[in-house]
């Protein structure tokens, strides 16, 4: 019972199957991977249309996550402006100090 709790602390699983089934899966999906791409190397054509579906599915996030982000600035920018004015300056540094915040979390995440 000891040891079992040592080796649940340790590698973080409930038990030995689960870690044995998560192996499985592993080497499992590693096979697909490698047939896959030895499917699309044997095609160029599918390789090539590929990589271009990639880069525009990769703009198209990139577009998306811009244009968040500026409606997001939009509705900041309209919630300044709905707040009575002797509070604007408070507001202003909130947001900024808030922004900042997220901001470096997100830099310590990378």
């Amino acid at each position: 019972m000891v040891m079992d709790n040592m080796l649940k602390s340790t590698i973080g699983v409930s038990n030995t199957e689960d870690l044995v089934i998560e192996a499985l899966r592993d080497l499992v999906k590693d096979e697909i991977k490698k047939y896959v791409r030895q499917k699309i190397d044997e095609n160029p054509e599918i390789k090539r249309e590929m990589k271009e579906a990639v880069s525009d599915f990769l703009d198209a996030k990139m577009r998306e996550t811009y244009a968040v982000i500026k409606l997001g600035k939009c509705v900041a920018e309209l919630g300044i402006q709905i707040v009575p004015a002797e509070m604007r300056e408070k507001l202003g540094k909130d947001v900024a100090t808030l922004i900042e915040k997220e901001m470096s979390q997100v830099f310590e995440k990378m």
